[in-house]
This record gives structure tokens, sequence and C-alpha cells, in this order.
């Protein structure tokens, strides 16, 4: 398994290092911002709820544009260095807040450069992956965006622990892996010449190519609005973590339980689905989520509520590089910026409406009620999930000989 990784090409270990490097800086600053935003700005749950689905949102819809104006120009690395650019600038933005207002505005900021970004770097990973290798190329991205994860909580509890829990000061010391990132970003990663993807069709994209996408598209679509519909923000888990008595110290080990898992099983769920198809694996990351969503509802403790997270993390470790590599196995080469955007957009939306329900459920009824809608969301999204693919599960790629 592991030398189906080495054989990668490096422009998709260099993405992998940037992605890795960025979520350092963005978790470090995550793994605390729920209870920054409720403890020390006064921002209520539906507040919270709000200024994720929107941040969600914004990215999504921004990468419709960016992902069909890659496919135009051919240029996918210009897009994702300002995409990463205007993220790294937002990171400033976030120790000198006042109100929840300005945490808004930042979010908003880092999240239309998310959406510069992610479309035509999916892309450019598409472009240049070879085509038997594409889970693993997902799956390889997604693991080592996840160590970022990780170690972007655990400095965060170090730095709190070293500086009296001062969350501003904490979120200063986030710049520097932004920085880091694109400069790798710049220097490390090559965008092949024209014949490797889009660069190679400089005729203008008509809506008629679009909506004649084809239909395995198009069901990849529909499987990422189900799963996005069973699975809210990540900082409804930061609040339930705190909630269940984790001091505020510690409050980032939420993340950095959920992303160790997600970490581990990405890439070789991502490689594992090249042998046997995507469809059993993405059922069993619903299946995850379900489990999850019962813990964190029920759990009255501490380690049930870490039990859950950590499931939370197995669910997103099966389906989320898989999502990327259905999309990129029924994207025709000129229109793979443009499917990234739409899917986006699609999944995008539905978190939006997702993050909002969470938050008024929250405010409304308390964290079981939350977690247990997500669950009914989850059941109904395994049943359709299964319909939706049983037909057009990719068929797996055939062994290479000698490798």
């Amino acid at each position: 398994m592991f030398e189906r990784f080495v054989r990668l090409p490096r422009t998709v270990w260099a993405l992998g290092l940037v992605s890795l490097f960025m979520d350092v800086s963005s978790e470090m600053i995550h793994g605390l911002l729920p209870v920054f935003l409720v403890s020390t700005l006064g921002a209520s749950p539906a507040l919270l709820g709000l200024i994720e689905g929107v941040a969600e949102a914004t990215a999504s819809i921004t990468k419709v544009f960016s992902g069909w104006l890659s496919d135009r120009l051919g240029k996918r690395k210009l897009l994702t260095v300002a995409g990463y650019g205007l993220a790294a600038l937002t990171k400033p933005v976030f120790p000198l807040a006042a109100t929840p207002y300005e945490v808004l505005a930042a979010r908003f900021a880092d999240r239309i450069g998310k959406g510069v970004r992610d479309a035509p770097r999916d892309a450019l990973i598409t472009d240049v992956a070879p085509k038997q290798m594409r889970g693993a190329a997902f799956g390889l991205r997604q693991s080592l965006d996840t160590i970022g994860a990780v170690v972007g909580p655990g400095l965060a509890i170090g730095l709190m622990a070293l500086m009296a829990d001062d969350m501003r000061a904490v979120f200063g010391f986030a710049v520097i892996p932004a920085a880091a990132a694109v400069l790798l970003l710049i220097f490390g990663v090559k965008e092949p010449d024209g014949a490797a993807g889009a660069a190679a069709a400089p005729a203008p994209i008509r809506w008629a190519d679009v909506r004649g996408i084809g239909t395995a598209f198009w069901i990849a679509v529909a499987v990422g609005v189900l799963f996005t519909m069973a699975r809210f923000s990540e900082a409804f888990l930061v609040l339930r973590g705190s909630d269940a008595g984790l001091p505020l110290t510690l409050t980032p080990l939420v993340l950095i339980a959920m992303n160790v898992v997600y970490a581990l099983v990405a890439a070789p769920a991502g490689g594992l689905s090249d042998r046997i198809g995507r469809r059993r694996l993405l059922a069993a990351g619903v299946v995850a989520l379900i489990f999850a969503d019962a813990l964190l509802a029920w759990s009255g403790d501490l380690a049930g509520v870490m039990a859950g997270v950590a499931l939370w993390g197995l669910h997103m470790g099966l389906t989320q590089g898989l999502l990327s590599a259905l999309v990129a196995d029924a994207a025709p080469a000129r229109l793979r910026g443009t499917a990234f955007g739409l899917f986006n957009l699609a999944t995008g939306v539905t978190q939006l409406m997702a993050s909002l329900a969470a938050g008024a459920i929250w405010a409304r009824w308390g964290a079981p009620a939350t977690f247990m809608t997500g669950g009914g969301f989850a059941l109904a999204s395994l049943i359709g999930v299964t319909a939706l693919l049983k037909a057009r599960d990719p068929a797996p790629a055939a062994p290479k000989k000698g490798g």
C-alpha cells in the first residue's frame, strides 16, 4: 500500500504539504474560536452557527467561479496561490477582533480564499495523478491536510499553557505557518504543461457543456449533498467537548482526537477505493457518523463524547477524499475545475443550511437534540447513498504487474 503513495507525483505531495501548513494555522485558531466567540465575545450558539454556515457557503459559492476560471485560463496554480494568499492575510484579524462581527468578516474573507483555491487545486491533482491512483492521490492530500489539523490544535494547547490561556496571543502565532504554506506553494509546486489538463482546451466553456457533464457527475453531486445534510460544522464538536467538562486550555483536544483518526484513515481509504471501488467505504463512513451522533447526543461523560468525536473522524476519513475521487472519476478533462466548483457549491449551500439548523436546534433544545437530528439525516443519507451508487460504483483499477 505505501508504495502506491511513494509513486505519486511530486506535485501531489507538495500540495498536500501546503494544505498541512495552512491547516496548522487554521486549526490553531479554530480549536479555540467557538469558545472565544461564546465566552469572550458574547456570541450565542445560533450566531456561531450563522458564522460557520456563512463562512462555508461563501467558500463553496466562490469555488464555482474559480473552478470555471481555471478551466477557461488553464492556470490552476495562479488561482491556488491567490486563494492561499488571501487566507494567510486574514489570520492577523483574529487576535485583534473585538466583536463577533469582526470574526465573521475574517471568516468570510478566509473562506473566499478557500473557495478560490480548492477547485483549481483539486483539478490540478486530477491533472497530474494517474487515473488508477486518484483515490490514493486525494487520500494522501486529505491525510496531510488532516495531520495539520492535528498539529495545529496541539500547538494551541501548548501555547495556551505557556501564555496563561491568552487566546489572542495564540491566534497571533497562527500567522507563521500560513506564510510558510504560501511560500511552499509558490516555490514547490509546478503546474504541468498543457496536455495534462484543461490548459489544452482554450475554447470557451458553454452552459450546454456543463449541463452535459454526465450522469455519473450529477450522481456524485447528489451523494455529496446527502452526506453534507448529515454533517454540520465541527465547531459544535468543540462546544460539546466544553459542555462535557473539558477545561479551556484543553478544548483543542476535540479537534486533535477527530483529526488523528481522520489522518490515519483518509490515505489508506483512498488507496483501497482504487482497488475495490468507492461505494462500500462511503456507506461504512455514514454508519460511523450515525454511531458518532448517538454517542455525542447521549453520553453523559467526557470519555463518551470523545469516543463520538473519534467516530466522527472515522467518518471523515472514509468519505471526504472518496467524494473528491468520485468527482474526478466523472468529470471531463476540460471541465474538471468547473466540476469541482459545482460539487462544492451544492455541498456548501447544504452545509450552510445544516449549520444554521444545528445552531438553532442547540439554542432551543440543546446538544442532544442537535446530534440526534444529525443522526436521523445520516440514516436517511445511508439509504440514499446506497441506492445512488449501487449501479454506478467506479470500477476498481486493475492491479499493475509488479506493483
